[in-house]
C-alpha cells in the first residue's frame, strides 16, 4: 500500500489515481501494487499534491523569457560560425564547421589540416 497522506491531492488527481486503479485491477494486477502504480502515475503526471506556489516545475515567465533570448542568441551564433567560447567546443565541431572559422579567419594552408590541426591554428589566430 502506498504510503504518506493523500490529503494535499486535488478531487482531480484523486479521480485519475482511481480510474488508473481499476485499470490495473480489470489486468489482474493485486490491489496494493495497482493503488502504488497509480499513484505513481498521478505524481509523473502532476508533481504530485498541492503545493503552494504550484508544483515548483516551472520558472517564472521573466526566467524562461531571458532563457528564450539566450538561446536564440546562442542560435545566431552558431549559424554565423561563431562557436561557443569554451576550448572543448572546438573538439567537438565538425571539421567542416572548423574549416569554415578558418576559412573566415584566413588561416594559411587550412585545405590540407587536419582537424586537430585546424584546432590549433584557430586556437593560435584567437
Amino acid at each position: 500500500m502506498p504510503r504518506g497522506s493523500k490529503d494535499q491531492y486535488t478531487a482531480e488527481q484523486k479521480r485519475k489515481a482511481e480510474h488508473i486503479e481499476e485499470s490495473y485491477e480489470h489486468k489482474g494486477v493485486s490491489k496494493d501494487e495497482a493503488e502504488a502504480r497509480a499513484w505513481a502515475t498521478v505524481n509523473k503526471q502532476s508533481g504530485g499534491g498541492e503545493r503552494a506556489g504550484g508544483s515548483g516545475r516551472k520558472k517564472p515567465a521573466s526566467a524562461k523569457s531571458e532563457d528564450r533570448q539566450e538561446s536564440s542568441r546562442r542560435a545566431a551564433a552558431s549559424r554565423e560560425g561563431h562557436p561557443r567560447n569554451s576550448k572543448a567546443s572546438r573538439d567537438t565541431q565538425t571539421v567542416d564547421s572548423l574549416m569554415k572559422e578558418a576559412r573566415a579567419k584566413k588561416i594559411p594552408g587550412r585545405s590540407g589540416m587536419r582537424k586537430q590541426e585546424l584546432i590549433e591554428a584557430l586556437r593560435k589566430a584567437g
